[in-house]
């Protein structure tokens, strides 16, 4: 169940983004811990997006409009619900060995179509550079308050990689390792597991399955390229390698993960 708030300010500034607090509302229950940051499109347009994440059965902490307004050269952007308060974002999620991520995260929606299905193709919707500078603001803010691992900025394809796909392939991960937000692999490292090979070359299934289960990922270890391992292998690759979301297990694939495990591990 969703409350509205009523004794909170319209408006609050922060560090150097613009915090609206019109459509707050409190769902009674309190989070965890604020271990995770999770990130989300909405696949709907800017009203759908607020009528919905404040009906009581989706929500999120955090709202990026499809193009914030600046007030003062600060981005304004609509805070839904308490960072103390559980939000539901997540849904059936795992990462790291947390599972129902709602009671351990933070969740920001961010406006933007998702894609559009053109027969067996699918179109993603770019998001406007507006968008990214406010995400940029507010995720640092959050991650310096919580103290955040890197490794535990994630998508909400990370975390439930069988049923979702956002924020999608087109969403700028590396801009935002730039920014000091999330993990990306070095490149130095990648190539040392590379190791001369051809990017596309085929490896075996068991070692990208041992290698994403240490990074972070819920996945199978049977060996095999089933259903499961392909749409994890394909979440790692739109988050990781946007270039190629195939879902194959390719010697690139395998490297980037190598290198990430070394990283972070």
């Amino acid at each position: 169940m969703l409350i509205g708030c009523s004794h909170q300010p319209q408006r609050e500034v922060r560090n150097d983004y613009i915090v609206d607090h019109s459509h707050s509302y409190s769902t009674k229950q309190s989070i965890d811990s604020a271990r995770f940051l999770v990130l989300h499109y909405t696949a709907l347009n800017d009203q759908n997006s607020l009528r919905v994440l404040t009906g009581g059965n989706v929500s999120a902490h955090y709202l990026i409009p499809s193009r914030p307004k600046y007030e003062n050269k600060e981005p304004v952007i609509f805070q839904l619900a308490s960072e103390n308060e559980k939000a539901w974002h997540a849904g059936r999620s795992d990462w790291r060995g947390y599972k129902s991520l709602n009671s351990n995260s933070i969740g920001i929606e961010i406006v933007n179509c998702g894609f559009k299905q053109h027969f067996i193709k699918k179109e993603w919707c770019l998001y406007h550079p507006s968008q990214i500078d406010a995400l940029i603001r507010l995720a640092k803010d959050i991650i310096q308050r919580y103290q955040i691992e890197a490794v535990n900025v994630v998508g909400h394809s990370d975390i439930a990689p069988l049923r979702k796909k956002d924020p999608g392939p087109v969403f700028p991960w590396q801009a935002l390792y730039q920014q000091g937000i999330g993990a990306w692999p070095d490149l130095i490292t990648v190539n040392k597991y590379l190791a001369n090979r051809v990017p596309s070359m085929p490896v075996p299934v068991i070692g990208i399955q041992k290698a994403l289960a240490l990074y972070g990922y819920s996945i199978p270890q049977t060996g095999h390229l089933d259903e499961d391992t392909h749409k994890i292998i394909q979440a790692f690759q739109m988050h990781f390698r946007p270039s190629d979301i195939s879902g194959v297990p390719d010697a690139e694939t395998e490297a980037i993960v190598l290198a990430l495990v070394e990283k972070y591990k």
